[in-house]
């Protein structure tokens, strides 16, 4: 078979493997340039940071469902947990990549050190790649470059916004160097920032620290992976009737919708982890096992630090926690593309300007993509292999993008609508489903809902009230797989599957009616009162 265009992928993560796969099922020749000695990027354990690379913590699992979250024509084995370990995933990852004859097409133990444009890049869209290996330096010209390579590569560790940590004496790090809990036993530990990893770390400790405290600038929605009736999460709350009814009810029906949902375990205002703005769309922490920790003492939430002094932290609601031997900041991340120059991904007010997530507007040539630069409630691998399977035809050629005055005001328009949803700083945030069925309706993998009404009510009636796996953009158009009908038919099969270790009765699947009918009773009451009695 003849190859078509050169691309260059950088990172062999989870982005990385859709998009050399993306680049096979359209006839381009990818190579991909991976710096460490195998794939997985971010599900790749190591028990050291290592710079330039994302680093996980040992104990990390999932926080969306199996069901949700793998390729959409490659299930994950029946048995595997609804929430894996990260191991899990990188073996379900290594499993891909075999079954699709990706590894040839990687180049491990590779920096990419530079991209540059060609001189003649406004006629060719070529791109100069500079990498690096055992010390020798090689350059070649590929006709496009997909960049992989995460947004979880450089620790965000403002340590400037915190007076008086420059004379702490005890010890401060990073969350990307927090690897197991065994080194803290007996420790008084505080962890600023109330994500998913500060969570995940500060309750781990709990068992082992002598104190743990949680410092938190805004508070944050906690959910569980734990959901309605014991089912997952997401396959609960990610669907196309959900996301049709918060896009189009009434603001403060939305408002209430939303609310009801975060609080439906616990009052957050109780546990001091109410959010400063409870309406906005930000992405929850998921976390089971908070709300038990402070209410059994061996956790605690204070508000932001106003100053620290040699031992102990004074927070802005005047109390002290005194004698802390560690502060650890899960602050997050920042973006940078150390290989490319700063004028090819424009920043405007810490706002990335890509169309769709992915294309730079303002290039001579669409030959550069950035894949999974979003964040959202949905999994990532559903997300970047649509994105993936967008840039490919774009580099190919068969699908072409618009003017860039209609993608400048495309990006316009959904940082507005982000702003309205997520706050200013949630600049990657965006709307998982709505986000999805823009992207397939360009390259007619979306599905007609109407059409599978009037066709096939049983699989409209699972794919419209039912989880929005990732199935759903492999059933019709370019890429479509046969076994995507099947898969969606029998996901809530083997997302129970699992479980089913002591069998006590038959299986018990969710009735999406009756859930909205339930979430929805009081209300509905409520009007039906006021009618009769005006």
């Amino acid at each position: 078979m003849t190859m078509g265009k050169k691309v260059a992928i950088i990172g062999a993560g989870v982005s990385g493997l859709a998009s050399i796969r993306s680049c096979l099922e359209e006839g381009l020749e990818p190579t991909c340039f991976e710096k460490s000695n195998d794939i997985g990027g971010l599900w790749k354990f190591s028990d050291h940071a290592e710079e330039g690379r994302a680093s996980i913590y040992k104990s990390v699992f999932t926080n969306s469902s199996k069901e949700m979250m793998c390729f959409p024509d490659f299930p994950y084995p029946d048995d595997f947990p609804n929430f894996m370990h990260n191991s899990k995933i990188q073996e379900y990852l290594t499993a891909f990549a075999k079954e699709k004859n990706l590894l040839k097409y990687i180049q491990f133990k590779t920096f990419v050190s530079s991209v540059n444009k060609r001189p003649d890049f406004a006629t060719t869209g070529q791109w100069d790649v500079t990498t690096e290996r055992d010390g020798k330096r090689e350059s070649a010209v590929f006709d496009a470059v997909m960049i992989c390579s995460g947004h979880h590569v450089y620790p965000n560790l403002p340590k400037e916004s915190f007076p008086g940590l420059n004379h702490f004496k005890g010890k401060c790090f990073h969350s990307r160097d927090y690897k197991e809990p065994g080194v803290f036993n007996g420790k008084r530990v505080l962890v600023i920032g109330l994500g998913n990893s500060g969570c995940d770390i500060a309750t781990e400790l709990s068992h082992t620290a002598e104190q743990v405290v949680i410092s938190s600038r805004s508070g944050s929605w906690v959910i569980s992976r734990v959901w309605d009736n014991g089912y997952p999460w997401d396959m609960m709350l990610i669907t196309r009737f959900g996301t049709f009814l918060k896009n189009n009810l009434p603001t403060a029906i939305s408002d209430w919708l939303y609310m009801k949902q975060m609080n439906a375990r616990f009052k957050h205002e109780n546990y001091g982890l109410m959010p400063l703005n409870g309406v906005l769309r930000k992405e929850p922490v998921f976390n089971d096992e908070l709300p038990a920790c402070i209410l059994c003492g061996i956790v605690s939430v204070k508000p932001n630090v106003k100053k620290f002094t040699e031992t102990s932290a004074i927070f802005e609601d005047g109390t002290t926690f005194e004698g802390i031997d560690y502060v650890i900041f899960a602050t997050g991340y920042s973006y940078a593309y150390t290989f490319l120059d700063e004028s090819i991904i424009k920043n405007r007010n810490n706002e990335i300007i890509l169309f769709k997530g992915v294309f730079p507007p303002l290039l001579e040539k669409s030959t550069i993509a950035v894949i999974g630069f979003v964040q959202s409630l949905g999994a990532a691998i559903p997300t970047v292999d649509l994105q993936s399977r967008w840039a490919a035809q774009v580099i190919k050629g068969t699908c072409t993008l618009p003017s860039v005055e209609d993608m400048m005001n495309d990006i316009n328009e959904k940082m507005e609508r982000k702003r309205k949803w997520y706050g200013k700083s949630e600049t990657l945030e965006t709307d998982y489903i709505v986000y999805m069925d823009e992207l397939s309706s360009f390259i007619g993998v979306k599905p007609n809902i109407p059409w599978l009404f009037l066709t096939d009510p049983k699989l409209a009636m699972e794919v419209y009230f039912g989880p929005c796996s990732s199935y759903q953009f492999r059933l019709v158009g370019p890429g479509k797989w046969p076994g995507a009908r099947n898969a969606i038919l029998t996901q809530w099969d083997r997302s129970l599957k699992p479980l089913q270790t002591r069998v006590v009765g038959s299986l018990q699947k969710p009735r999406f009616f009756f859930h909205w009918l339930k979430l929805f009773a009081v209300p509905i009451l409520l009007i039906a009162v006021f009618l009769v009695l005006t």
